[in-house]
């Protein structure tokens, strides 16, 4: 590898020698397009200095003369004029990592001296500290990470600024956003100035909103630059403007460039004497998923809500390939293609470089096998008694196979058969999907003959209140997490702790449909919090069961109908026990799954072991020698790009949840549980955050699960970002008599934690408190 070379001699392959500034410009000259001349000190450079020059002492590094040479002799063959001296490191510029800003770029560097000097700061900055975090957070091995320095002529513009070929806040791949502002780019980078801001859709400008241009970076005569104030009105005297011409060429530079690299780019760019320069491109980071094609239909939008719900973070390639579609997700989308609905719940994820990119909600459309729906749900519901379900034969054959695969020792088994496990879990739970196809036709029918009934003796408002009075797994945990905080100083509370645990600790913390979260068993601390919460809180009088009442009401006089309406009260709360049960045990097996794949984590020499998520399942299984493992590059890039989409959703909740007409309330939603209450707002974005709930808070989280609903027994009301009236947060605040809007979209961001606000659980709408 040469020390010095020129730009033109690299292209987009030559990370290794150029960084990826250099190979990215390079690629670009060689293309044809408007890049400033220029050269290249290689990696090979750096590492001959840096094996005669400790990190901490770069800065002030002796160059080699034979590279000395090297670099003032392309320098001379570029001019000698002028120079912009730019960091370009082997871990820059990537698709799911940009390192914006993290290294140092040096504009209007003058003479051979001051060029030498950027060179060595450019090289010091590799180490610098915001750099040094940087690699830490992505899991880059410093030991794998060179720096090679881009020498350009330097264009002291007119105009400059930055272009992404897609809009970064909607992902719309359609339009192009260009900031721009006097002088050097510098300005607009570094976030200076508020830029003259445009937006285009093919050729047509569709938005333009003058900027302030607060300073104007110039380049001095004797070198480096200065940054001077100016007027900030947007018609100041004499205030130049971007030509349309010019906006042209960079649109049309744009999209040329993003075909030419095959994804969106982020360019920084420069106009000098009506002539554009392209300084800088790499691909842009942290890119929101492209709007939809289409408007979402109702049901999409439903179903779509709900997957979101359970979908609080990203899933990871293990989990797209283990618990998604064996688990409930799975289960949900077998059960309707039994009863002849296609699509549903299935292929409702997008993955991008062998990470999950984006949510797009299941069409799910009907098949012949549909004209048979009444036949089978009528069948089904008549010889299956959702009341019966645990005395199953197949229920209790497979808590024992539960039971077995619990006992194995994950840390003893040889390579083959650890292998093997996820596998076995697996084959365990998809049969058990047929319980739910059998008994649920009874649980729907039940409550249609309740709700018909009700309605007919004309107390249809009391179905919902009757139907929260039954008892479930989740009710008994509530009530075990409350016995627990009533002994939480206790001598004996350890004991009484563990006894929980080997009860519940199979509950999730984040998500039912997902593996790669831990347990209540593994996050013991997610349920001390609830107890802690709930200690410092007294609990309110526990709901009186409305049926006693309401058999004395005079409309049900007559035995029959007292007899007939209580009968069909109890094979209702029957169906909705059976629903929260059965997710209750068919989640048993996550948490085995969950510990045998950590265990293959640590055979492979991840570090940490939870890295293996990283991996598909078919990946894992073609792993013959753990010790040989194929897939570390694999990973790392995996885990780079996830890390690139942390603060991107999987879908635009606005998309699910349409803006209606509120008023003046500071959000509205679904109505999900009836009245109205006021309190101060706590926001609660995870179950790390438990404890911070107050008796009388108004809980605002961007979604539930069954392990969030002690919470409601305090919580004065509940808002959720997702969700429907049918979720379990809908279901659990009916039980608690709490108002619950759901589906706000944006409700955790618009509401700030103390503000006083009052929740209309009928209309679905949050106020101001007045």
């Amino acid at each position: 590898m040469e020390l010095v070379a020129s730009l033109r001699s690299f292209g987009r392959h030559d990370l290794a020698a150029a960084g990826g500034k250099g190979a990215n410009l390079g690629e670009l000259l060689r293309a044809g397009f408007p890049v400033p001349d220029g050269f290249v000190i290689t990696t090979e450079a750096y590492a001959l200095v840096v094996a005669a020059t400790s990190a901490d002492l770069l800065a002030e590094a002796q160059v080699p003369d034979s590279l000395r040479e090297a670099i003032l002799g392309a320098y001379a063959e570029l001019g000698g004029g002028p120079v912009a001296v730019r960091s370009s490191a082997t871990a820059e510029d990537l698709p799911g990592a940009a390192f914006a800003g993290q290294q140092d770029t040096f504009l209007n560097v003058v003479g051979e001296e001051e060029l030498l000097d950027a060179v060595r700061r450019c090289w010091a900055s590799l180490w610098g500290e915001r750099a040094v975090a940087y690699r830490e957070r992505l899991g880059i091995d410093p030991a794998e990470v060179r720096i090679a320095v881009v020498v350009q002529a330097m264009v002291e513009a007119d105009m400059a600024g930055v272009l992404f070929t897609a809009d970064p806040v909607t992902g719309d791949r359609g339009r192009t956003v260009v900031d721009a502002s006097d002088g050097l780019g510098e300005a607009v980078v570094s976030g200076l100035v508020t830029p003259d801001h445009y937006v285009i859709e093919g050729e047509r400008v569709v938005e333009h909103v003058r900027g302030r241009r607060e300073v104007v970076i110039r380049g001095t005569a004797g070198g480096g630059t200065t940054t001077t104030a100016q007027e900030t009105s947007a018609d100041a005297h004499g205030r130049s403007e971007l030509p349309p011409e010019a906006l042209r060429e960079l649109v049309a530079l744009g999209a040329r460039a993003a075909r030419h690299f095959g994804r969106p780019q982020d360019i920084e760019w420069a106009t000098k004497a009506a002539r554009v320069h392209l300084l800088q491109a790499r691909p842009m980071t942290a890119l929101p998923p492209p709007p939809l094609a289409r408007k979402l239909n109702p049901i999409e939008r439903r179903i779509g809500g709900v997957l979101l719900e359970y979908l609080p973070v990203r899933p990871y390639p293990i989990d797209v390939t283990t618990w998604l579609p064996y688990g409930p997700a799975g289960m949900m989308g077998d059960i309707a293609q039994y009863f002849g609905i296609k699509g549903a719940f299935k292929g409702f994820l997008e993955e991008q470089d062998g990470v999950v990119y984006r949510l797009i909600p299941p069409s799910p459309r009907p098949t012949l096998k549909a004209l048979a729906l009444p036949y089978k749900l009528i069948t089904k519901a008549r010889r299956h008694d959702p009341a019966r379900w645990t005395a199953d034969p197949r229920f209790t054959r497979y808590l024992a196979q539960v039971d077995e695969l619990k006992a194995r020792d994950l840390t003893a088994m040889p390579w083959q058969e650890l292998r093997a496990m996820p596998r076995a879990v697996l084959a365990l739970v998809r049969p058990v999907g047929n319980l739910r196809i059998d008994y649920l036709p009874g649980t729907g029918l039940a409550l249609l003959k309740l709700i018909v009934t009700l309605k007919r003796y004309g107390l249809g408002q009391h179905a919902a209140a009757l139907l929260a009075g039954g008892g479930s797994r989740t009710a008994d945990a509530n009530r075990a997490l409350e016995h627990l905080a009533a002994h939480l100083d206790d001598p004996g509370f350890d004991r009484l702790f563990r006894e929980f645990l080997g009860e519940y600790g199979h509950r999730e913390t984040a998500s039912p449909i997902l593996v790669t979260p831990p347990t209540w068993e593994e996050d013991p601390e997610t349920v001390l919090a609830l107890v802690r919460m709930l200690a410092a809180h007294p609990a309110p009088a526990a709901p009186v069961d409305p049926l006693p009442h309401l058999l004395t009401h005079p409309r049900l006089s007559g035995p029959r109908r007292r007899e007939r309406v209580e009968r069909l009260v109890r094979a209702a709360r029957a169906g909705v026990a059976f629903r929260e049960d059965s997710h209750f045990y068919f989640t048993m097996p996550q948490p085995i799954l969950r510990k045998a794949l950590l265990e293959i984590g640590a055979r492979l020499g991840f570090d940490p072991p939870e890295d293996v998520f990283h991996l598909r399942l078919e990946e894992i299984e073609a792993i013959d020698d753990p010790a040989a493992m194929p897939y570390m590059d694999r990973v790392l890039a995996r885990k780079a790009r996830r890390e690139e989409l942390r603060g991107v959703r999987l879908i635009d909740p606005r998309v699910l949840f349409p803006a209606t007409d509120s008023g003046d309330a500071l959000v509205g939603g679904t109505p999900a549980s009836g009245g109205r209450a006021s309190g101060p707002v706590r926001v609660i974005r995870e179950p790390a955050e438990f404890g911070t709930l107050r008796a009388g808070d108004v809980l605002v989280c961007p979604y539930t699960n069954p392990s969030w609903t002690p919470l409601f027994q305090r919580a004065a009301a509940v808002v959720v970002d997702t969700g429907g009236p049918t979720s379990h947060a809908a279901i659990v605040a009916r039980e608690y008599g709490i108002p619950a809007v759901m589906g706000t979209g944006d409700g955790t961001s618009v509401l700030t934690d103390g503000l006083e606000v009052r929740v209309d659980g009928d209309a679905g709408l949050v106020t101001k408190s007045a």
